[in-house]
């Protein structure tokens, strides 16, 4: 059995998933954002109440917003307080007696993608969340490939390309990032930065979805935008296919939902890749909210 703990900063909800990836145990309880000890007990209580009502003792995996220092196991995870700078997997392996996994958020969406069994024939799986920020992960043969600091799937923070820097005019702001960059990516090409480019061009404080719904009903200038927007995305996601090949790519966060993408995309990266490269399957993500849970549970499939 494989139990999935997805960690976020106002709740923790677990999963239990059988031999054939199906859930067969769920619980959500709040997150002790500010207290280490509760954190520790919550989590505890979580598992010993799962092994209880399924009658064994399950692998267990965590996902979180943030990541482990693989030199010394604390955790990196500015939305959780409580486990900032602590050795959470050491101090739980110790109080449920059993070994625990852990990972970044959004390399077990990606990893819940590539188990999804339409996709888990593919040898390798991009998964690019597309949200408030911009991240993801990268599965090979079934496996998240995490890199030396955990940071393989953190792809907003690329610089924007020259390319797109023609299409957005070369005096666009280099707007100041979380991470302490300008001009990353994510700020233009996350739902936030979808947001933040339509008011830069047109003085307008609108919402995504009343810019798409403008854009569906053949406003001129939600139409632009779009235009514009679909051809830097294109730009920013055919360098990582350059760079990565992969054989299938999974479209997750709000911005997934912008159905179009799917149509355009294949036909607006060909310029942007190499002249023997193929684009590659771009689906959108299968699992939603659930995503995390799943990856979580999954990392233990990894062994």
């Amino acid at each position: 059995m494989y139990y999935g703990f997805d960690m976020g900063g106002t709740k923790i909800e677990m999963g239990a998933f059988d031999a054939e990836l199906n859930r067969v145990w769920q619980k959500r309880v709040p997150t002790p954002r500010d207290d280490y000890a509760a954190l520790i007990d919550t989590l505890t209580e979580l598992t010993l109440e799962a092994d209880a009502a399924l009658g064994l003792k399950g692998k267990v995996g965590i996902g979180l917003p943030g990541m482990p220092d693989r030199d010394n196991g604390r955790l990196f995870t500015a939305n959780v307080p409580a486990a900032m700078g602590r050795p959470l997997q050491l101090d739980l392996e110790q109080r449920i007696e059993r070994a625990v996994k852990i990972d970044n958020d959004a390399n077990c969406f990606a990893l819940s993608e590539a188990w999804d069994g339409e996709f888990r024939s593919y040898p390798s799986v991009l998964g690019m969340i597309l949200g408030t920020g911009v991240g993801g992960g990268l599965i090979i043969d079934g496996k998240v490939f995490s890199g030396r600091n955990y940071i393989t799937g953190e792809f907003g923070h690329l610089r924007l390309p020259v390319d797109a820097l023609e299409v957005l005019g070369r005096d666009i702001p280099r707007v100041r990032c979380g991470c302490g960059h300008d001009g990353c990516i994510e700020n233009y090409i996350s739902g936030r930065g979808f947001e933040w480019v339509y008011q830069h061009f047109y003085q307008e404080s609108l919402s995504a979805p009343v810019i798409i719904e403008r854009y569906r009903a053949g406003e001129a200038k939600a139409a632009s935008h779009v235009d514009r927007f679909m051809d830097v995305l294109a730009i920013c996601l055919g360098n990582l296919l350059t760079i990565l090949d992969p054989h299938l790519v999974v479209l997750g966060g709000g911005l997934s939902n912008f159905t179009e993408l799917y149509g355009e995309l294949p036909k607006r990266l060909p310029p942007h890749l190499l002249s023997v490269a193929k684009v590659p399957r771009i689906e959108p993500a299968r699992y939603g909210d659930s995503g995390g849970v799943r990856g979580a549970a999954f990392l233990n499939l990894q062994d």
